[in-house]
């Protein structure tokens, strides 16, 4: 996926799916029925079109302008109430189709019917007046500021780049941890086992700050000196070129030339450009290192290789990039991820620059502080070198436990952070939005790419709009376009889980503000106002008190506590008696920590927005007939619920739900009609009763079925054609059947 819009805002994704939704006919048709003036809707979609407009100014004037940040945080919060306020005529909308579905009528004048029927005078109607006026006011006051701010309309223009360009030279002696993948990286550059090929490309892949840079300013230093050392190894041509995160392909092309030796090319044209460097490479063995590439526009780099063809066999080019996109893109026959360095290289690195060539002998009481902070860069030599020149004129303890407790992106002068932060500048809106939520992870967290997936699916934000695609789909793409940028990396432990470097969930962070919260402890007095995500992690201290003190709890979309987090169990049932009732705007609940809960309160319905909803693992014996109007509930995870004998009898009104996780519970049979909930994409366990319940048959309404099922009680099927009806042959995308 090319990037769509450079420095595109966060919100800009958000805003074009809620336009979308204010001139939605199930919109237009409650408004109308409830006597609400058209005018106001088409004021809202105006006053969010005036504001889209100046976001990407805003976006990145926001890095260094304290007042534009907290506009854009204002704005945020602006849009979570206008989502909100459409989410919950979306659900009223939704409850009045299922309540009618017993009459006659079709759905279409059911809805209306129903809507018309409603009296527009009753204090419902007169909240939802007060609220858009809210929203509006709260725009129009955005929109306001533009110019006190100096905010102007930026659509798709490209900002200014606030990186420094890169050159061949390097400082060997700050260096440390390398020797192993520069002579790997030597052996096939001085190959002579070509293959016949042409030119081979070699890709150097990793986040910003890793040393790709600096592996290759080796690898480069090295290819002149082995140049003078052998003539049977030598490169006719050696050139270097910083790419950068603006791919211009005639200014690449210019720089090649220039780089192997053609100075008067600046007035040419692509054609004439093209025609030089083809004549400069004819017949050479060329070594290119094209550093800091982010584009991966294929046609872009079909054309920049065109010239290439003319080069003598055993030619080489070396590509360092954050995308392993860019990789695939340009045909790569070997591509090294960079891997983080040891944690006493990384006491080199900041050994060096803190003290005079990392002699720290006149200050031995600081090197166990030292090597504390070495280990919270966590590998990344960039973290490494700007702390220790940070602390080169600090030889105070105090000094040097302030940088070690600090994070990272409260430091002054902070340059630690600005590669990372560049790489989130220039993600798509929809890729900030799924990055920056991920501040809920816990540090040092693994996780599986479906367990991300289904809460941003929950979040919504995997709905684009005029894409056709699953759910799942748009999810797992966007997953693996963050691990391609390496924003997330595959764990070590396991090819299925990832996990976030230490100072990329820092960017997180920075990123999502007070809009996601980690709750460790005693310390939800800290949340604020703005908090809408929070993950917890849950202590045998917790009560109603601990969540008590959350600022604006009926705002909150996430109370998360993520499986495998250190936790332990939670014997206060009241907490949840008493919590959920406030909760009015959660989208993700996860209750598995609360392991003793046996019953879940009745006022589970009223949490309309839900999606997402986890009691795994706790001791649930049977779940409510209320919660069958969560009519938007997508994911329910009963997984390991191992005391857990009945589910809702009309377990069909959730019409939503995707993913059905039964896997050990003690379930004797399947509520009746369960062949209704057709957007079932996953259901682990399905159990056929005796003479009630769901008949086998059932399975074949779920025609989306995919992964692991499997079938319970066979021996309770009295009828082959039930089973024929079932089609489980026809689940073409089941993985296992059981």
């Amino acid at each position: 996926m090319a990037l769509a819009v450079i420095g595109e805002s966060i919100l800009a994704a958000v805003l074009e799916v809620l336009m979308e939704r204010i001139v939605s006919p199930a919109v237009r048709d409650f408004f109308k029925s409830q006597k609400i003036d058209d005018e106001e809707l088409k004021k809202l979609k105006a006053r969010m079109r005036s504001v889209s407009k100046l976001l990407n100014d805003a976006e990145e004037k926001q890095i260094t302008d304290a007042a534009v940040k907290e506009w854009l945080d204002e704005l945020k919060d602006a849009v979570y109430q206008a989502d909100d306020f459409l989410d919950e005529i979306a659900y009223k909308v939704l409850r009045l189709k299922l309540e009618g579905e017993s009459r006659s009528q079709t759905c279409t004048d059911q809805l209306r019917s129903f809507l018309a029927s409603l009296n527009p005078c009753r204090k419902g109607v007169r909240e939802v007046q007060i609220e858009l006026a809210k929203i509006l006011r709260s725009l129009e006051e955005l929109v306001g500021q533009k110019d006190v701010l100096g905010l102007i309309e930026r659509i798709g223009e490209k900002p200014s780049s606030r990186i420094t360009p890169t050159s061949s030279l390097i400082d060997e002696s700050g260096v440390y941890g390398r020797d192993a993948e520069k002579e790997a990286i030597m052996k096939l550059l001085l190959s002579d086992d070509t293959k016949g090929r042409h030119l081979d490309v070699i890709s150097i892949v990793g986040m910003g700050g890793v040393g790709k840079t600096t592996l290759a300013q080796l690898l480069y230093k090295e290819i002149v000196v082995s140049n003078d050392r052998s003539q049977k190894s030598s490169f006719d041509l050696k050139a270097w070129v910083y790419v950068s995160e603006e791919f211009d392909v005639l200014k690449v092309t210019k720089d090649i030339l220039k780089g192997v030796g053609s100075m008067n090319c600046d007035n040419m044209t692509e054609d004439q450009l093209h025609c030089e460097l083809e004549k400069k490479l004819s017949g050479n063995k060329l070594s290119l290192v094209l550093d800091d590439v982010w584009s991966d526009n294929q046609s872009q780099w079909e054309f920049l290789l065109k010239p290439f063809m003319s080069v003598r066999q055993g030619s080489k080019i070396i590509v360092t990039t954050r995308n392993e996109n860019v990789a695939s893109i340009i045909s790569s026959v070997s591509t090294h991820h960079l891997k983080k360095l040891s944690d006493d290289d990384c006491w080199l690195v900041l050994s060096k620059y803190a003290f005079d060539g990392g002699d720290f002998t006149a200050h031995p009481e600081l090197e166990l502080i030292g090597r504390q902070i070495a280990r919270k860069c966590n590998g990344l030599p960039l973290a490494a070198k700007t702390l220790g020149s940070l602390l080169c004129s600090k030889r105070a303890m105090n000094e040097w436990m302030k940088i070690l407790k600090s994070n990272f992106w409260e430091l002054p002068n902070d340059n630690i952070l600005s590669p990372l932060r560049l790489s989130y500048h220039y993600l798509p809106s929809h890729l900030k939005r799924c990055f920056s939520y991920c501040a809920i992870i816990p540090k040092g967290y693994k996780f599986t790419r479906e367990e991300i997936v289904l809460l941003w699916m929950a979040e919504g934000f995997l709905v684009e709009p005029r894409r056709n695609n699953e759910m799942e789909e748009i999810g797992y793409e966007y997953f693996n376009e963050l691990v391609a940028r390496s924003f997330f990396q595959q764990s070590s432990l396991s090819s299925s889980l990832f996990i976030m470097h230490d100072l990329i969930n820092d960017l997180a962070r920075f990123a999502s503000g007070d809009f996601c919260f980690r709750l460790e402890g005693d310390d939800s007095s800290k949340t604020t106002e703005r908090t809408r995500h929070l993950s917890y992690r849950a202590t045998k201290d917790d009560s109603y008190q601990t969540f008590k003190a959350i600022k604006n709890p009926q705002l909150l979309r996430t109370l998360l506590c993520p499986n495998g987090w250190p936790q332990h169990m939670i014997q206060q049932v009241e907490v949840i008696c008493n919590l959920l009732p406030a909760l009015k705007c959660l989208r993700v609940l996860s209750l598995h920590p609360f392991h003793d809960i046996s019953v879940l309160p009745n006022s589970i319905c009223n949490l309309k927005h839900l999606r997402y909803l986890d009691l795994s693992r706790t001791k649930i014996t049977r779940l409510p007939e209320s919660m069958c109007s969560l009519y938007n509930l997508e994911i329910l995870n009963l997984h390991f619920c191992v005391k857990l004998v009945e589910l809702p009898a009309n377990m069909r009104s959730l019409i939503n739900l995707r993913h059905l996780d039964l896997q050990h519970t003690k379930l004797p049979e399947m509520p009746l009609q369960m062949g209704k909930l057709t957007k079932l994409r996953k259901l682990t366990d399905f159990f056929i009763g005796k003479q009630s319940g769901s008949n086998i048959k059932e399975l074949g309404k779920l025609q989306h079925l995919s992964g692991d099922l499997s079938i319970w009680n066979l021996q309770n099927v009295t009828d082959a054609r039930d089973s024929f009806e079932a089609n489980l042959k026809g689940k073409e995308h089941l993985e296992k059947l059981c």
